[in-house]
């Protein structure tokens, strides 16, 4: 029997949604064309995430270049510890996931080493899925697209693994964007590239895909919402910590979860409820949708708290498509250190302060001579001294690995009283990451039906529809004259100019029966077909049939325009948008 995912692969193939890459040339794993329907749902998912992000919340978008310099991804942690254990088998060359191969032997299998996964393998003689070959031992595997910049390969690049990176190197312009005041966010939505081992999911594993991410910027002392009572009765599937410990989630409030602390703090609970409103919009079924929370040892060490979104898949059960997470200073304080770059936030007091400050002041007379050059790193290293430190009879130095040692005249220290006004810190960072391509599957999965047609001259026949939410349909109109008559073509093609100027994405369609042409538009998702007929040149009127219920009523032709408008995206109810038939 055909399960729903080579249906839905089917139609998504047959219909210009979805196309194996280099087809032509027999296609490589993990990548995939979006065809003419397929680019445009992703283009109007993309475009709702930033109405959300971008337009409501005030997050501006940058676009940065899809390959960074070596520095970037050192920072990151990327050229150090992006990787997955890899074993390859030894008779047919094979490569797989070590972590995937033992998964059903050992409890959370990604957190071992790659020695233990090799002494997994070899106490329990896991073999080759393809051929039965011994497997070799497990390495680590970096996941990243390496690349030259420049000719003679001098400088090393990579094709950025995440859409975040770039927010975190353009802080400082951003910062002086929004005038010096948290918190603010930035967003992207662009490429990414992960070089996968074995990708064998179709869509949900890909090898360039996309992202879609917030990186919103806060002060760590403060990490309430002003926006968060707006949100806080949205009842969400929690599966905590603890719920994933007794196998089982809960349905409460995000306030509740806060309250009770399964959410670390407001700004996180706001952006899982944002989160929610997005995937339910864009049309991912609520019922099939979860928010499951990183255990601890899983988490990243630097995470504060993080949350995934998870859809429920018919054949893959449930697959992350959003990653909520309070990274901390971690970024920031990590490009600061490669960079060497400050980079920090001042942030003024209500009312100034007084306090009692050590300082440390280097004698450049006498530090300037000696060193010349390296005078000035001294002094720095110097004035970040605590006092213990200074109360020995020399003073100890490391700079750039020369141990230097200064006699107590090279430094003034004393303990000042200050007024100040205000502190220098490093912001915390809320994350969303959204992965667009996970996302558009499930709305596919979840939006496709089939049920007996029940229109006249269609009665045998199986009725597939994907029921898109109007919004986000490729295609948002059919116009269809009931034949193909010079009489009625011509205000059929009046009625596709007009709606045209209104910005909808119609479709003209003569061919065949008009129940066929129904079922064509169904199957795409289209949420209206409007049929020119005898009527038409009698009244002016045309009949516009709604996907769903299948229900159809009369309305002007002069309005048609306003009149599919308000249904997509003003919430009119399709019984007002004209008399029924």
């Amino acid at each position: 029997m055909v399960d729903k995912y080579e249906k839905i692969i089917e139609l998504a193939k047959r219909r210009g949604f979805l196309w194996p890459s280099f087809e032509l040339y027999g296609g490589t794993a993990g990548f995939y064309d979006y065809g003419p329907l397929g680019a445009m749902l992703k283009r109007r998912i993309e475009n709702v995430w930033r109405d959300i992000f971008v337009i409501n919340e005030g997050y501006y978008e940058i676009e940065a270049p899809t390959i960074g310099i070596e520095d970037i991804f050192i920072a990151s942690g990327h050229v150090g510890g992006f990787s997955d254990p890899l074993t390859e088998c030894q008779k047919c060359h094979e490569d797989f996931r070590a972590d995937h191969l033992v998964q059903n032997i050992v409890d959370m299998p990604d957190t071992l080493s790659a020695d233990e996964l090799t002494e997994i393998i070899n106490k329990n003689n896991i073999r080759c899925p393809e051929c039965g070959g011994k497997l070799g031992n497990v390495y680590e595997f970096n996941l990243m697209f390496r690349t030259s910049i420049g000719p003679g390969s001098k400088r090393a690049g990579y094709l950025r693994p995440e859409t975040a990176q770039a927010m975190f190197v353009d802080f400082p312009r951003l910062l002086k964007f929004y005038r010096d005041h948290l918190p603010f966010g930035a967003t992207q939505i662009g490429k990414a590239y992960r070089n996968e081992i074995s990708p064998r999911q179709g869509v949900i594993r890909l090898r360039e895909f996309t992202q879609a991410e917030a990186e919103i910027f806060i002060d760590p002392r403060n990490k309430t919402h002003p926006g968060f009572k707006e949100i806080a009765d949205i009842v969400l599937n929690f599966y905590s910590q603890e719920g994933q410990i007794n196998g089982e989630s809960q349905q409460i409030s995000i306030g509740a979860a806060v309250n009770t602390g399964i959410i670390a703090h407001e700004f996180l609970g706001y952006c899982l409820a944002i989160t929610y409103r997005y995937l339910t919009r864009v049309g991912v079924s609520p019922e099939k949708l979860r928010f499951r929370q990183h255990m601890k040892d899983e988490m990243a060490h630097y995470a504060a708290d993080c949350w995934d979104a998870e859809i429920l898949s018919d054949r893959f059960g449930w697959i992350e498509v959003v990653g909520i997470a309070d990274r901390t200073d971690y970024d920031l304080k990590a490009h600061a250190k490669q960079s060497e770059t400050d980079l920090t936030v001042y942030v003024p007091y209500d009312r100034p302060k007084k306090v009692e400050r050590f300082v440390v002041k280097p004698n450049m007379a006498a530090l300037g001579p000696r060193f010349k050059g390296k005078a000035g790193k001294i002094a720095n290293a110097l004035k970040a001294l605590r006092q213990e430190e200074l109360s020995g009879e020399f003073i100890e130095l490391t700079i750039d690995s020369e141990h230097i040692k200064l006699e107590k005249d090279a430094v003034v220290f004393e303990t000042v009283t200050e007024e100040i006004h205000g502190e220098n810190i490093i912001p915390h960072v809320i994350e969303p990451s959204f992965g667009i391509d996970r996302i558009m599957y499930s709305l596919l999965e979840h939006s496709y039906f089939e049920e007996k047609a029940i229109e006249e001259g269609e009665e045998d026949e199986v009725r597939i529809v994907l029921r898109l939410p109007p919004q986000v349909a490729p295609v948002q109109a059919a116009v269809l004259p009931l034949l193909t008559r010079e009489k009625l073509i011509k205000p059929a093609i009046e009625i596709i100019e007009s709606l045209r100027k209104a910005g909808i994405l119609v479709t003209f369609d003569d061919s065949g029966t008009i129940g066929r042409r129904y079922r064509r538009n169904d199957e795409i998702g289209t949420p209206y077909s409007i049929t020119v007929d005898y009527q038409t040149l009698e009244d002016g009127t045309v009949t516009i049939r709604e996907r769903d219920s299948m229900g159809q009523v009369r309305a002007s032709m002069s309005d048609i325009a306003d009149n599919i408008c308000d249904l997509i995206y003003r919430g009119k109810s399709f019984g007002n948008a004209g008399r029924r038939v």
